[in-house]
């Protein structure tokens, strides 16, 4: 059931915030993102519902097999938190490095290299003279050091193949799971195209639904950066460090996605996927006064918790211009 319009906390913004719009429901805590995919192949991260096809029947390939599971959180929480990266790199700011300073790294001198592209040491920005007591916003949305939870949960998302079945209001897609089978064959005439290797790889396609992310504490500035990297990872979805999984390549992980309105109720989000149905008159309403008054609410806020003194941003820290910078009229 959904929540009245709930109370925000405004304690570490430098400007005004009100969103004291007559509405009953909202999706507030939930936030909901529309994922349309037309291929993720996330390596180990999908678990099917294999226990539905008797060990001696079971066949991955076969379409009547009608198999469901849940997607891995992982994959898509790396892809999200890379997009809120490049947010606060484009407004100025660098962030929390992801991994630890003394990890063993595949490649030497990576970790240095990183901080040099808009990254600083995991931690290193809590109490510090840039960030505050509470540090950058990367590492107080998504937790860090000394067991300190990330006030942004990261649900699994559960498909399935039979649309009936999927409740988007739960953060589910309607999905088609299959295990493909890739073979690398000989190149010379004599061994007569022999094959070389042989793997298979667990892929879902035609994905579409909602992936539901909840916050632990509501803070305007947490859902602008929720809204802005949605919007930077949906603009640069075909760029190869912003798709999810593997098989790049060939297509996979490129990611239509936006940020459901949250002025929505839980029913009035199942009707947008709804295809017997167009939305309601309260939906366009709602939609008028989210792109006009309270998504650039948001966005402000999130640009007082990253901005100067001033209010002003500084220069990006990476080779971009500057021009996709976040501002106070929402754009990125």
């Amino acid at each position: 059931m959904s929540e009245p319009l709930p109370e925000f906390i405004t304690d570490r913004l430098d400007c005004e915030f009100d969103v004291s719009e007559e509405f009953d429901d909202t999706t507030f805590p939930d936030l909901y993102v529309g994922l349309d995919i037309n291929l993720l192949a996330p390596g180990d991260g999908i678990l099917t519902d294999r226990h539905h096809a008797s060990a001696d029947r079971y066949e991955a390939d076969d379409a009547m097999n009608q198999i469901g599971g849940q997607i891995s959180p992982f994959p898509l929480s790396g892809w999200l938190r890379h997009g809120c990266e490049r947010v606060h790199q484009i407004a100025g700011a660098t962030v929390c490095h992801p991994g630890e300073a003394n990890a063993n790294y595949m490649r030497e001198d990576v970790y240095e290299r990183d901080l040099e592209a808009g990254y600083h040491e995991k931690g290193s920005c809590v109490d510090s003279e840039t960030h505050g007591e509470h540090g950058c916003l990367v590492y107080d949305l998504f937790g860090g050091f000394g067991g300190r939870a990330g006030r942004v949960i990261r649900r699994p998302i559960a498909f399935s193949p039979i649309r009936r079945q999927v409740d988007v209001a739960e953060g589910e897609a309607e999905a088609h799971y299959r295990q493909l089978n890739t073979q690398v064959r000989s190149r010379n005439s004599e061994d007569e195209g022999q094959t070389l290797r042989h793997a298979t790889r667990d892929v879902v396609a035609n994905l579409e639904g909602t992936w539901r992310l909840t916050l632990r504490e509501l803070r305007p500035e947490y859902v602008g950066l929720l809204i802005e990297a949605v919007e930077y990872l949906d603009t640069h979805s075909d760029n190869f460090e912003m798709q999810i999984g593997g098989a790049r390549n060939f297509g996979a992980g490129i990611v239509d996605a936006s940020v459901i309105n949250p002025l929505y109720t839980r029913d009035e989000v199942r009707l947008v996927y709804n295809r017997a149905r167009k939305p309601t008159a309260a939906m366009e309403t709602k939609d008028d006064v989210w792109v006009e008054s309270v998504k650039p609410a948001f966005t402000r806020a999130l640009q007082s918790r990253v901005s100067d003194d001033d209010g002003a941003l500084p220069p990006a820290v990476d080779s971009d211009d500057g021009s996709e910078r976040v501002n106070q009229e929402g754009d990125a």
